[in-house]
């Protein structure tokens, strides 16, 4: 009875473009249970799939609920004109996911959909005159989507305090797979036979979204990949252009101001150092804002050395493109300078040499005061290799150039700590480099240089004289409570010298 009721029910069809629909509905009045039975299971399949993966944590595909999948007849087997829409059948055919942490579960469905994929990047590579119409764009786009969108696990690395240069990548088990779909979307995406005009509704601003959160992925390959994907997908889709800026702005902005924790900052960088150079003079006031609002901060977070290379060549194409930025971007590293970091502090001084080398005298006269003040508290350094890549700035020519056109002002800042460098650093290598640079300034202006030494001889004085006054005070205090009882809890006055 209740059998006969449930078939009364109106039962609801799927939409035929619908993100579960990875295959066309089975007819059910099919003659042919097998093919029949292909199609309702892979259908099925999908729509569990496309299900897991936005509630998944795993880096992997999640478990296929189908046991088999079958393979579709050679693309070589049928008449040019039916070629497209066995293209479109076999992109449907790997909608279906398999969970590749067991290597010994589904194996011959693997293979079968791996040969698919070999042979749909083959079609992509070799179409020919004839153009992707939409249902073939929105196949490609749909099954892209089944198999690369998914949620990241938790990033084990968090909870020891964020990237580490030193950290093995984790490698995903199912790259054999991914490899191949992102190798067909990038042939697929620059591909002569895709019109961008028609694949622009259909690669559009949420597809763009969910790529760029893959850069998040933990293995390296992958990131390799959706790098270059990106590249093409910037430079095919003009429209797309400032909604994929402002995009990775999005990704930058909660990386430095909210987590910290992005496995693709370098990726990302080196997709912007390529827009960067494209940039038309004069600058835009957009592209100036993210210079000093997204590029400038990125110097903050601890991981920075994940990056720097990237990072410190996006910088220098703005203040090659127009000079007049160097003199903002040395005040931002002034402001974001890492005190207490010195491997971080040979970086800085790495990308200051690079700005100071493009730099014209009167952006340089604008910084130079705090920039050889915090120049000196470097040259200063306990840690060697901070001293060491400081004094090694006297070694470029322009910047010698630039030093000794304002020696005036530059030479009483950093005197004194060349001088007390040279009256005994712990590291050899910095007092012979502090020495050179003392005979440097002697020979670049005499009377200038004895009168800075003359001023510390003083100051130097000074400042002994000082604390001679405050030892004798010390000892009088001391001496005057001597002569005091000690009572019950009375504090005794220890000297701190």
């Amino acid at each position: 009875m209740l059998k006969q009721f449930l078939s009364r029910l109106p039962r609801k069809t799927p939409k035929p473009d619908s993100d579960e629909s990875c295959r066309a509905d089975s007819s059910r009045s099919d003659d042919s249970p097998r093919a029949a039975g292909r199609h309702s299971r892979a259908h099925g399949v999908a729509a569990a799939s496309n299900a897991a993966k936005r509630t998944s944590s795993s880096a992997v595909f999640p478990a296929s609920t189908v046991s088999v999948i079958e393979p579709l007849v050679p693309f070589k087997d049928v008449p040019s004109a039916e070629k497209m829409n066995l293209f479109v059948s076999k992109l449907s055919l790997c909608c279906v996911s398999f969970d590749f942490r067991d290597p010994v579960k589904n194996t011959v469905e693997k293979e079968v959909k791996r040969k698919t994929l070999v042979e749909l990047v083959d079609f992509v590579s070799s179409c020919g005159s004839s153009r992707f119409g939409e249902p073939a764009i929105l196949a490609v786009c749909r099954m892209c989507a089944i198999n690369l969108f998914r949620v990241f696990p938790p990033n084990y690395r968090s909870n020891r305090g964020g990237e580490n240069e030193d950290d093995e990548p984790a490698f995903d088990p199912a790259w054999p797979h991914l490899q191949l779909v992102y190798e067909l979307l990038l042939k697929f995406i620059t591909s002569n036979c895709l019109d961008a005009k028609v694949a622009k509704k259909y690669i559009d601003h949420s597809f763009i979204l969910r790529l760029l959160e893959l850069f998040d992925s933990e293995d390296p390959r992958e990131r390799d990949c959706l790098k270059t994907i990106m590249h093409r997908v910037y430079g095919k889709f003009m429209v797309h252009r400032p909604y994929i800026r402002k995009s990775i702005n999005n990704l930058f902005f909660k990386f430095v101001f909210e987590t910290e924790r992005h496995n693709g900052i370098a990726e990302l960088l080196e997709i912007f150092g390529s827009i960067i150079s494209g940039f038309a003079l004069p600058l835009k006031e957009e592209h100036k804002i993210f210079l000093w609002r997204v590029l400038i901060p990125l110097h903050k977070p601890k991981s920075m050395g994940v990056y720097f290379q990237q990072l410190s060549y996006c910088v220098t194409q703005f203040v090659e493109k127009e000079p007049k930025l160097a003199s903002i971007v040395i005040r931002g590293l002034l402001k974001y300078w890492p005190i207490t970091n010195s491997q971080k502090e040979v970086m800085f001084l790495g990308e200051l040499e690079e700005i100071l080398e493009t730099i014209n005298m009167v952006e340089f006269q604008r910084v130079m005061v705090p920039l050889f003040w915090r120049i000196g508290c470097c040259i200063n350094s306990m840690h060697f290799q901070v001293a060491e890549r400081a004094l090694f700035l006297w070694n470029n020519d322009h910047i010698v150039n630039l030093i000794a056109h304002n020696r005036q002002v530059i030479l009483p800042i950093v005197f004194p700590a060349l001088e007390k460098n040279s009256q005994g650093h712990w590291s050899q290598a910095v007092l012979n480099l502090s020495h050179n640079v003392r005979k440097m300034f002697a020979e670049m202006d005499e009377k200038l240089f004895l009168a800075c030494h003359s001023q510390f001889k003083e100051e130097e004085a000074m400042l002994n004289a000082a604390a001679e006054k405050r030892k004798e005070a010390w000892k009088q205090l001391e001496h005057a409570a001597s002569l005091q009882p000690v009572i019950g809890n009375t504090a005794v006055l220890v000297s701190p010298i």
